[in-house]
């Protein structure tokens, strides 16, 4: 009988001197430099505690991505790509360069791992509930609403759902874009040490890079015109005090939307910062922005039944 290979960093054998999560089941976008203690950058994250014991690395692996400078952190892998009449892919943005029909061919994905002992690939069980969105590296879920979905994609190193629907962007033809993003992941190259400081500090950069100006140049949206803090709280996620920050942002074409920025420590570990990013699109058919604190308030720790709180904990 073969046992299934533990959670942990294991050597990367597509990309030499990187080391890649394998979290019991498939290989994860986090990576790191070989040895290393500290991921290779991606959105938002603060630096890397090294876990517990790291058993002896599966077989396998592949990783590849592009990167792109933000002011909290390098964009890191966005991992799809189609080929044969043209070529779909989603952005930071949540966007999807057409043509929409081309058939496409998922590439750049991390290899199975094996199972110890046998120097076979494991047998994947099932993604999870399909009803949450599971942040492994940072030991939370999130719940999918109706009518969204676990994105395909892993964009920016970050989990990532969006809504099944979508529709032409405003400020571009031939571009389609999600009404709804949610992205969760790791904090890294900022300064921040608390969550309210990384909220804050976060809420820019996600606008930028969610209704703004895309790693390419495109401008779904037509670019940020202006903004207006609708929300700016404490709350509690998971049991642990963290803030967020809600920004009406009005766009050069369309009817704008809303961005918000939820940081708090994570759930296992010592506890660096997490950040996920919330984007609704405004108008009638855009997620009902009470959707955004829905969300906050079912985040929970894996495998806790309970949930997190999710409520105010002080004045607005």
């Amino acid at each position: 009988m073969s046992m299934t290979t533990p959670p942990g960093w294991y050597a990367d054998q597509g990309v030499p001197g990187t080391e890649r999560w394998w979290d019991g089941n498939a290989w994860t976008a986090h990576t790191r430099p070989l040895g290393g203690t500290a991921p290779v950058a991606g959105p938002y994250q603060q630096p890397y505690r090294q876990p517990p014991t790291v058993p002896p690395g599966p077989a396998g692996g592949r990783g590849g991505g592009r990167a792109r400078g933000l002011a909290v952190a390098g964009v890191g892998v966005l991992v799809a790509a189609a080929i044969v009449v043209g070529v779909t892919l989603l952005g930071d943005d949540g966007t999807t360069t057409v043509p929409r029909s081309a058939p496409t061919t998922t590439t750049g994905e991390p290899a199975p791992g094996p199972t110890a002992g046998t120097g076979e690939s494991p047998t994947a069980e099932p993604s999870a509930d399909p009803d949450v969105l599971v942040d492994q590296l940072n030991g939370i879920t999130l719940p999918i609403p109706d009518d969204w979905e676990k994105s395909d994609s892993l964009v920016d190193r970050a989990v990532t759902m969006t809504t099944v629907a979508d529709r032409e962007c405003p400020g571009e033809t031939n571009r389609y874009c999600r009404y709804g993003r949610v992205m969760s992941a790791t904090a890294t190259q900022t300064d921040a040490d608390s969550p309210e400081a990384l909220a804050k500090e976060d809420i820019q950069d996600a606008s930028d890079a969610l209704y703004d100006e895309d790693t390419i140049g495109n401008t779904p949206y037509g670019n940020v015109t202006s903004h207006t803090v609708v929300k700016s709280e404490a709350v509690s996620v998971t049991g642990r005090t963290g803030y967020l920050v809600r920004w009406k942002v009005t766009t050069g074409k369309g009817q704008g939307g809303y961005v918000q920025s939820l940081a708090f420590p994570s759930a296992i570990g010592a506890g660096s910062l997490v950040v996920v990013r919330f984007a609704f699109d405004a108008g009638p058919e855009g997620p009902p922005v009470s959707g955004m604190d829905t969300i906050t308030k079912g985040i929970r720790t894996i495998g806790d039944s309970t949930g997190g709180v999710g409520s105010s904990i002080g004045p607005s």
